[in-house]
């Protein structure tokens, strides 16, 4: 999209760290919201989220989600873990994989919010330099612990697989991918909270064919086919009304996915954002995308 969307394709399914870089760089044309019916539908945490809504302007529709949850090995791996302490303890060297992602600057930044609340994290993806060199040195003393940064939820389900590695940041794909192939592992939210992906459709600002696009976007958000998307691709809808569909075609489906949790389920959450140079404190003294990614290649080695 940022080399010329509009030629090869009108859209694209952004997360979100990604797509505030779509919008700032001008790649992506607004969205009429109220031209999308099942919009209205939505959680209101998945209406205007911060991620494709800029300063009341809507850059996209929400359309899947899913948490970045702390997987083990049950055999393996006890006690229980309750927090992602446990993935930078020493107990685990050589057992522990993580995404091989800058917004896993991210997650460290979340455990470091409560692990050290003097830091002053309130935003684990707008980070002073102070709070970034926090989450940044971590993650560097967590790196003889990682077996293995994976980059697909394949590559993890096969370390998990061979007990290559017993613990780590899933999708909750991978978790169900793995039960079904009756690897002992469960999952949770730890008491920190989690990150979590957030894909948004968005359409080019060079698009040939915008109605085209609100056709599908109009498609792609009623309940009914977000239902079918969530079972057979373990996510779960931002349509509230498409649990009653999930558990018809799969029994239970709206549970395991957590389609119709409270609000605090959704609190617990922190949606992936692209980090930005200015975090709003008129000091510009944030760390933007380039920071991180240039940090993910030092911590990686």
């Amino acid at each position: 999209m940022r080399q010329g969307g509009g030629g090869q394709y009108d859209m694209v399914s952004a997360s979100g760290d990604a797509s505030l870089r779509l919008i700032y760089g001008h790649d992506i044309a607004p969205v009429n919201v109220n031209l999308v019916k099942p919009w209205k539908q939505f959680f209101p945490a998945f209406q205007s989220p911060l991620n494709n809504t800029v300063k009341g302007v809507h850059y996209g529709i929400s359309l899947q989600f899913g948490p970045n949850v702390l997987m083990y090995n049950t055999k393996l791996v006890k006690p229980a873990p309750t927090s992602w302490a446990a993935i930078y303890d020493p107990k685990y060297k050589g057992k522990v994989t993580v995404p091989d992602n800058p917004i896993q600057i991210a997650d460290a930044a979340l455990y470091l919010s409560k692990a050290q609340p003097s830091l002053g994290i309130t935003d684990p993806y707008e980070l002073n330099k102070t709070q970034f060199a926090a989450a940044v040195s971590l993650l560097k003393k967590q790196r003889p612990l990682i077996k293995k940064f994976w980059v697909y939820a394949s590559d993890e389900e096969s370390l998990f697989k061979g007990e290559d590695a017993v613990i780590g940041a899933a999708w909750p794909q991978a978790q169900s991918d793995l039960l079904a192939a009756k690897v002992p592992v469960a999952s949770l939210i730890p008491k920190e909270g989690a990150t979590s992906w957030l894909d948004t459709w968005m359409l080019s600002a060079k698009a040939k064919h915008p109605n085209c696009a609100y056709m599908w976007w109009n498609y792609i958000s009623t309940p009914q086919v977000q239902a079918m998307q969530a079972t057979s691709y373990p996510e779960t809808p931002v349509n509230s009304k498409a649990c009653g569909y999930m558990n018809k075609l799969e029994t239970g489906s709206c549970k395991k996915f957590h389609a119709a949790e409270p609000l605090a389920y959704y609190q617990s959450l922190k949606f992936w954002k692209t980090p930005v140079a200015d975090c709003g404190n008129g000091k510009n003294d944030c760390m933007d995308y380039n920071k991180w990614l240039q940090a993910w290649t030092a911590i990686k080695g």
